[in-house]
């Protein structure tokens, strides 16, 4: 992947990076696996309850703090020590887990959506600290490749927590599965605070920007500025769309697997869990492909085989062919997002690398919002293997799209 004058090249990096990246992935790990393995055993009490709508309400009250907080979550990445950040975050996210335990046990919606509010501020905070922390360990030329093995172990996590979720609500260890998850969640927050104090200080290159109390509306006016770097600002909007795909397939696989397959909760867990899986393969071979001036050509065949992959849903009869679909569409997605979110940690210069990840974050996350409305309006009026062909066809035109403007477009 290559840059120009508008970045700074990263020099800083070296071997020692390699060691810092250790707890640095671990309580990534942690927090990754803690997140995804709540939400899932959420979202699927929410299914198999007849309350699928929940899915969606959830979704908007996640990503809810990433639009009213990223501005100040940019300023802190580059204002305050990145360790002190993270510290600060992983104790947050013991709080939320105790609240969505005593939500989960207790049957309360209201103190699940807590737990996701709180859960998601902590993340909006964690994101920009740690991706702002990647180009200071490891130089320019190998972000994609560090990216690509993080976004693997990540994946891993994420996978692990949907897969486990699954098994945990079916479990009756501690006579419901509720209390298992409860257990489960809290004990992984308290390993995660752990781990964050192994994470070695760096020095912060303190940004002079004052702290933007117009919240949202300063991230607004970031995210504007940006389209001066028209690449830059290509890409994050190619960011949004692929985020935005990602939650809406995780929000259709689930009513798929439980009502139209008629699965277990640990099952249509495993399906999610298949799609990460190829999601990790396809980060890895982003690193293979995404190479040279216009290493974003690699998005075209990505989209497009996500797309189709999509639109062979409604025509699967068996099991293990939903197995295959799903791993090709996480394949077509990790080899869709991964050069995008590289590009984004290296081309910002440095003090304004949180601040732009934060602003990228935004405009992410406000997909992935409505992402939650389309699903619900998708449920409503559409069997989910229809709702699957419906998106596939038109992602695929986004593609075409894309590819039209990529080529009349020279993007530097």
């Amino acid at each position: 992947m290559e840059n120009d004058s508008n970045s700074t090249k990263i020099t800083t990096g070296n071997s020692s990076g390699v060691k810092t990246l250790a707890p640095v992935s671990i309580v990534y790990f942690l927090g990754a696996f803690n997140d995804n393995f709540y939400k899932q055993a959420a979202m699927l009490i929410a299914v198999s309850s007849g309350l699928t709508q929940n899915q969606g309400y959830a979704v908007t009250i996640f990503t809810l703090p990433f639009l009213v907080f990223a501005a100040p979550a940019g300023w802190l990445a580059d204002r305050i020590q990145k360790r002190k950040v993270v510290i600060i975050s992983k104790w947050a996210e013991l709080f939320a887990m105790l609240c969505g335990a005593a939500g989960l046990i207790s049957g309360s919606w209201p103190l699940i959506f807590t737990m996701l509010a709180i859960m998601a501020t902590q993340t909006t905070v964690f994101s920009p600290a740690v991706n702002g922390y990647l180009p200071d360990l490891f130089p320019e030329e190998k972000i994609i490749r560090v990216n690509g093995i993080l976004r693997m172990i990540i994946t891993a996590a994420i996978l692990s927590g949907i897969a486990a979720a699954g098994p945990a609500l079916d479990s009756r260890i501690f006579g419901r599965g509720e209390y298992a998850v409860g257990f489960i969640a809290v004990m992984l927050s308290l390993a995660g605070i752990f781990f964050s104090y192994l994470i070695p200080g760096r020095t912060t290159v303190q940004t002079s920007k004052p702290f933007p109390w117009k919240g949202p509306f300063e991230t607004l006016k970031i995210l504007f500025s940006l389209r001066k770097d028209n690449l830059l600002f290509f890409v994050i909007v190619c960011d949004v769309f692929i985020w935005f795909s990602g939650s809406l397939q995780i929000l259709l696989l689930n009513p798929l697997g439980l009502n139209e397959f008629s699965l277990t909760k640990t099952a249509t867990s495993l399906i999610i869990a298949t799609e990460l899986i190829g999601l990790a393969f396809g980060g890895i071979a982003s690193s293979i492909f995404a190479k040279g001036p216009r290493w974003y050509r690699v998005i075209i065949p990505a989209g497009f085989l996500l797309s189709f992959s999509m639109i062979t849903i409604p025509f699967i009869k068996s099991v293990p062919m939903l197995h295959a679909a799903a791993v090709t569409m996480g394949f077509g997605t990790g080899l869709f997002m991964i050069p995008l979110e590289s590009f984004i940690q290296i081309r910002p210069k440095q003090g304004s690398k949180g601040t732009v990840w934060a602003s990228a974050n935004f405009a992410i996350f406000g997909g992935i919002m409505l992402s939650g409305f389309l699903a619900n309006l998708m449920d409503t009026h559409f069997l989910p293997s229809q709702s699957f062909l419906y998106w596939g066809i038109f992602s695929a035109i986004i593609t075409s799209t894309i590819s039209i403007f990529i080529m009349r477009n020279k993007l530097r």
